[in-house]
């Protein structure tokens, strides 16, 4: 096929319609409209009018409004289908998706939330590069939609755009084919090459959604290396097809926002001299890609409603809560899920015994003591095996840890870590091992079959984090029944109660500050627990099994801030 020339100034090519899907093409043009003209008020936010202040917060799930059951009269007259309301296309625009490529929490969001989606009657598209370690068994079934050249640079330089598309659980996925930038074996290297990497992605997405002739009502695009996108979409392609989209953009960590040297990210990008002003993408003379695409976003979503709020602040603000506060009528805060099909210890394949709410009593504690046996620690079921399942990294509160390791290796008590991330760390959990061979089991790796089984088997999973936007660790503990301890920020003091004895509540234990003796007393705490009030352990593990984190609720109020645009 003889390759196109796309211009993203204020034409589209007219050849690119020869490339349509011949099985979608109609339908999603059928559906096309302009988001603003058929906008509906949407139900309470889950953060609207949010205070830039993190004291006293309280925690409020957001209400989302089921619709009511109805029975089958006497005459056994079939129920109507309830109204799933207007019908939007929304194009996901991120770095990674599980199961093509991952490696932390965005990847398992750009997976669950389209899918979820797609069941609430939204045409969904997800574009993500096509990296050459994504697996073969996806490759071989990836179909050539097309390919183009796109003048990126500031100087005009013509760069190639493959697209390569799968289809699956109602998604289609759209790869951006490019060895130039994309054929390392893992997605992120370093700023100096992932700044011209993510340049050219973020405006190969939307030229890809131009050539395909798919115009989306709203494009929602993640992190950093996806920011360029609002930007890309007022300037570049303000007068094509594609421009008339609005557009979302999620932070999923703030401290990282893509900041390198101006001159570099401006020649890379081919954006405008004024866009790179303070009060756009310029960071104390450099220019941040994140800060860019929060001043030009329509609307700006976070993944919990404490971290919203938190960003606010100059403590979590991480230099732009200036900024974030400005537009706080535009920021929500929406809790992340988990996909309940893939955790589920009921059904899930790669545990050792499965088990449910109804007879995990029994049940849970073969998978102790097989994940013991696999992890070189001593079988024993009365054993208290705490377990952190973790990038190894500064956020993640290990230095509060490393300062009571050996405390916590106390008799009765068993540690087992899996991840990877810095040295130091790395080395820590390495020492402690050596130190205590028989209690801590150090795996400086990260395996997926490793880590559901560490689920099923540990007693406590800990997560005491200096912040967390989200966090998935503890919902998928509190899926399986393995009680987290967590401390109270950001999506953590969202989704895990503490534990109250007298009240007979709570789905964990929490500690607020950040000081190594108040996550040793928490610690503590549980453990006493676990060891003297057996019956209220199972209490405890039984309400954090029946709460329900899956993608349904957090789906519907992203539809419904889809809907409010």
């Amino acid at each position: 096929m003889r390759k196109k020339t796309v211009q993203t100034s204020s034409t589209k090519s007219s050849t690119k319609g020869n490339t349509k899907s011949n099985t979608k093409g109609n339908a999603r043009n059928s559906v096309k409209s302009s988001v603003k003209s058929s906008a509906k008020n949407s139900p309470q936010k889950a953060v609207k009018n949010v205070a830039p202040t993190v004291e006293n917060v309280s925690v409020k799930q957001a209400v989302i409004i089921q619709e009511p059951s109805v029975e089958q009269n006497e005459q056994n007259i079939p129920t109507r289908q309830p109204d799933l309301g207007p019908r939007r296309s929304v194009a996901f625009i991120g770095s990674e998706c599980y199961p093509f490529v991952k490696t932390g929490g965005l990847g398992d969001v750009m997976s669950a939330l389209p899918k979820s989606l797609a069941k609430l009657n939204i045409d969904v598209k997800v574009i993500i590069p096509r990296y050459k370690c994504i697996p073969q068994k996806f490759q071989e079934k990836m179909e050539y939609r097309g390919s183009f050249d796109m003048n990126l640079c500031s100087d005009g330089k013509q760069y190639y755009v493959g697209i390569m598309e799968y289809q699956e659980d109602g998604v289609v996925y759209d790869f951006i084919d490019n060895d130039e930038f994309f054929s390392w074996g893992n997605p992120y290297t370093n700023l100096i090459d992932d700044i011209p990497k993510f340049c050219y992605f973020a405006k190969a997405a939307l030229a890809a959604l131009n050539y395909l002739n798919w115009t989306p009502d709203v494009v929602h695009c993640h992190d950093w290396q996806a920011a360029l996108v609002p930007l890309y979409l007022r300037t570049c392609f303000q007068d094509t097809d594609v421009g008339r989209a609005i557009s979302v953009l999620t932070i999923h960590n703030l401290k990282f926002q893509g900041i390198y040297d101006r001159k570099k990210i401006q020649y890379w990008s081919g954006l405008p001299d004024y866009v790179f002003t303070p009060d756009k993408l310029e960071v104390q003379k450099d220019a941040a890609m994140l800060k860019g695409g929060l001043v030009y976003a329509d609307k700006i979503t976070t993944v919990s409603n404490t971290y919203a709020k938190e960003i606010q602040t100059p403590y979590y603000g991480e230099g732009l809560d200036g900024l974030l506060s400005a537009r706080w009528q535009s920021l929500w805060g929406i809790v992340n899920g988990i996909d309940y099909e893939v955790w589920n210890p009921a059904t899930d394949p790669q545990i050792y015994k499965n088990y449910s709410v109804d007879n995990f009593r029994e049940l849970k504690k073969i998978n102790k003591i097989e994940l013991q046996k696999e992890c070189g620690l001593p079988q024993d079921e009365n054993q208290f095996v705490i377990g952190i399942i973790s990038r190894l990294t500064d956020q993640k509160g290990l230095d509060l840890v490393d300062r009571i390791m050996n405390d916590i290796c106390c008799d009765g008590v068993q540690f087992i870590v899996l991840g990877t991330g810095d040295v130091r760390y790395e080395n820590m959990f390495r020492y402690y091992q050596g130190i205590h061979p028989a209690k801590v089991s150090a795996n400086i790796y990260y395996s997926d079959e490793r880590s559901h089984k560490m689920y099923a088997g540990c007693d406590v999973m800990l997560v005491p984090s200096r912040f967390e936007p989200c966090g998935l660790t503890q919902l998928m503990a509190l899926r399986y029944g393995t009680v987290p301890v967590v401390r109270e920020t950001g999506g953590l003091a969202d989704t895990v109660e503490a534990y109250n004895q007298f009240e007979g509540t709570g789905t964990g234990f929490s500690f607020a500050n950040y000081d190594p003796y108040e996550l040793l007393n928490a610690i503590n705490y549980a453990k006493e627990v676990y060891y003297n009030n057996k019956e209220a352990w199972y209490y405890i593990q039984e309400r954090g099994m029946r709460q329900d984190y899956s993608w349904y609720n957090s789906a519907n109020i992203y539809k419904d801030l889809y809907n409010s645009l």
